[in-house]
C-alpha cells in the first residue's frame, strides 16, 4: 500500500501526519487551528487521501509555524508514499466553484518544487487562521513533496470560500495526479524516472 508516516518536533512544533493514497476511510486531522482543520480535511475528502494529522504547535505566539510545519511533513509523507511514482498520472489540474468564487489548481508531481499562488483575500482572518498562511502551507507542502502547484483565485469575494474552494481543488487535483493508471507503463516521464 502506498501510505507513510512522517514526524517532526523542533522547539516550535510536533507534528504527525500519516498518509494513505490507496485506502481513504480514515480522515482524523487536529492541528488546534479549527479553520485548518476543516481546510485539511477538505483536502483529504476531496483528495480520496487517508489522513491522520496530530499537531502541538506555539499557538500563543500565532499559527505560522504550525501551518508552516505541518505542509512541510504531509509534503514529506505525500513524496514518501508515492515511492518511485510508476504508473501515476502525475499530471492533476482542477476547477471548484463555491458559491461566488472559483478556483483552479494544476499539480505535477515532477520531483521539481515550485509554486505560482495567486490569491488575495480581504479578510486578515477566518475564525483563529491568518489568511496569510494559506500561501505559506501550500508552499512548504510543494517543497517537500516535491511537486509543481499552481493555484489561481479566477474570481469571489468571500474569503472563506476562496480558501476553501483552493483547498478542495488541490485535494481533486492530487487525486488525479497520483492515481495509478493501467495505460502507463513504468513512470509518466521521457526521462524515465520522478526523482
Amino acid at each position: 500500500m502506498r501510505q507513510a508516516s512522517k514526524l517532526r518536533k523542533t522547539c516550535e512544533t510536533a507534528i504527525e501526519v500519516t498518509c494513505d493514497l490507496d485506502d481513504d476511510t480514515t480522515i482524523d486531522i487536529k492541528t488546534g487551528i479549527g479553520f485548518f482543520d476543516h481546510m485539511l480535511t477538505a483536502l483529504a475528502r476531496h483528495g480520496r487521501l487517508g489522513l491522520k494529522i496530530k499537531a502541538e504547535g506555539d499557538l500563543d505566539v500565532d499559527g505560522h509555524h504550525t501551518v508552516e510545519d505541518i505542509g512541510i511533513v504531509l509534503g514529506q509523507a505525500l513524496r514518501e508514499a508515492l515511492g518511485d511514482k510508476r504508473g501515476i498520472n502525475r499530471y492533476g489540474a482542477c476547477y471548484v466553484p463555491m458559491d461566488e468564487t472559483l478556483a483552479f489548481v494544476a499539480v505535477d508531481v515532477s520531483g521539481r518544487p515550485y509554486l505560482h499562488f495567486d490569491a488575495e483575500f480581504k479578510n486578515p482572518k477566518c475564525g483563529d487562521f491568518d489568511t496569510e498562511l494559506t500561501k505559506e502551507f501550500f508552499r512548504a507542502f510543494s517543497n517537500h513533496a516535491g511537486i509543481t502547484l499552481h493555484a489561481k483565485i479566477l474570481y469571489g469575494e468571500n474569503t472563506h470560500h476562496k480558501i476553501e474552494a483552493l483547498f478542495k481543488a488541490c485535494g481533486r487535483a492530487l487525486c488525479e495526479a497520483v492515481t495509478v493508471n493501467p495505460a502507463i507503463r513504468g513512470v509518466n516521464s521521457t526521462k524515465g524516472m520522478i526523482e
